[in-house]
């Protein structure tokens, strides 16, 4: 420890447990000081004067301290309009307040403050006492308003929280089950406030409740700016479950998020990814964000593309590759599969493929896979080459001319026949999974599949 700190800690010891004296002429020459400054007459001084009005000064104060508890021992003299108080007070407060009554005498010119605030340890403890016995007896006269009041409270209460749970009610008139839940709480909520200003109006305590509004408001402004992504995930969540972008199963892609819609809950929306994977997406960031659902409409479209050779009749193709469609299991006729020349490639002319289905009977990917399919076998058919990737090859051993033309005529075998029908119904797997996810912790869901759809 440093010397001047060790000197500091000696004097502050000194001040409060050696000498107490010290510590209260510090505090009379601070008080003194405030007191002349705040004491200065500002009104214009009287030429004449008598001992009369002197006289009359000291009566009047004296009739004052001696109807007030605590100031009645103070002696009182005056003299050319100055008042010159003495005695003892219990404290500062005590001590102000005879100060402003002596000023606030007419005729008073200044107050010269002698009194001294006496530590007396009886003396504080009677007066504690004293406020203590009174403050215990007010209080007894005043329960049964005190009782009125929280009878009032409770009434109010248990009047919210019987109207906040009457959710058939609330559910005619609210879009969904999370608004007629908000509904009831909010109703709640002002029968709880209802009870809290009656129960502070019997009390005549109407003016704390502007207190604790105005605390309720700056408490409420600083947890909204510590808890904001919360509350904008609230205020997200709302809003989506009036506008309903999406229902229970529907397959979308969320900000780059793919998968199948589980549930929406009051913070988060969770999707199942196509690999069977749990993906909370938080409500601010759906809210915001583009969406794109695939199941919002049946119908949905599919493409692929086929390179062929630069010699192949380009017309031919299209009109194979389209009879093969057109005949098979899941494609729709209306709209009609397209095939359109779409590129024309270092080795090869790039078709692209369209075709349509209808994606709540058959499986999208399966639907896909067997068209892709069938195309490749009509290609083959119809001896319409297909240019693979060239590649130069620098060979190390020579090869001889008969294992050449043996290589050349080796071709893949390729079989045309279609022994088995394809399956290319609807796959039901993820939805089994996201009923059975539902059915064991979606407790909270805010979809609901009665209320209107945004379009």
């Amino acid at each position: 420890m440093r010397i001047y700190q060790f000197f500091l800690v000696l004097i502050v010891s000194n001040l409060l447990f050696v000498n107490t004296g010290y510590a209260d002429a510090i505090d009379q020459i601070l008080t003194d000081s405030g007191s002349e400054a705040s004491s200065v007459n500002t009104k214009p001084i009287e030429l004449e004067h008598s001992k009369q009005t002197d006289k009359q000064i000291k009566k009047r104060l004296e009739q004052i301290y001696s109807e007030l508890e605590g100031l009645n021992d103070l002696q009182v003299a005056v003299a050319s309009s100055v008042v010159t108080l003495t005695g003892t007070v219990d404290s500062k407060a005590a001590e102000q307040k005879a100060l402003d009554f002596a000023r606030n005498v007419q005729g008073v010119i200044d107050v010269k403050n002698q009194l001294i605030t006496t530590h007396d340890l009886k003396k504080r403890l009677d007066t504690v006492q004293s406020k203590f016995k009174t403050s215990a007896e007010q209080l007894l006269v005043e329960s049964p308003l005190y009782l009125l009041a929280l009878l009032t409270f409770c009434l109010f209460w248990f009047i919210g929280s019987w109207l906040g749970k009457r959710q058939q009610l609330y559910r005619k008139i609210a879009v969904n089950y999370f608004i007629a839940d908000l509904l009831g709480k909010f109703v709640h909520l002002v029968c709880t406030l209802l009870g809290i200003v009656l129960a502070l109006s019997l009390l005549d305590a109407t003016a704390l409740l502007g207190t604790i509004l105005g605390a309720a408001g700056i408490l409420g402004l600083a947890i909204s700016f510590a808890v904001r992504d919360t509350v904008e995930n609230f205020i997200a969540s709302l809003l989506l479950s009036i506008r309903n972008p999406f229902e229970v199963n529907d397959a979308v892609d969320i900000d780059g998020f793919q998968g199948s819609v589980v549930r929406l809950t009051s913070r988060a929306t969770i999707l199942m990814s196509f690999d069977g994977n749990h993906v909370r997406i938080p409500n601010s960031t759906v809210f915001k964000a583009v969406i794109t659902n695939y199941t919002r409409h049946p119908n949905r479209r599919f493409e692929f593309d086929l390179g062929i050779g630069y010699s192949e009749n380009l017309s031919r193709a299209q009109e194979l590759i389209l009879n093969a469609l057109e005949n098979m299991q899941g494609i729709l006729t209306e709209p009609k599969p397209q095939v359109i020349v779409q590129d024309i490639g270092d080795s090869n002319v790039v078709l692209r493929i369209y075709a349509w289905l209808n994606q709540t009977e058959y499986g999208f990917l399966k639907v896909r896979s067997e068209a892709i399919k069938r195309v490749k076998e009509c290609v083959d058919q119809a001896n319409i080459s297909v240019p693979r990737p060239i590649y130069d090859l620098n060979m190390i051993k020579a090869s001889t001319a008969s294992e050449q033309s043996q290589v050349a005529n080796v071709a893949p075998a390729s079989d045309t026949t279609r022994d088995e029908i394809a399956d290319v119904s609807a796959d039901n797997e993820l939805k089994e999974q996201i009923l059975e996810d539902n059915l064991k912790y979606g407790d909270e869901n805010l979809l609901d599949s009665d209320s209107k759809k945004e379009i």
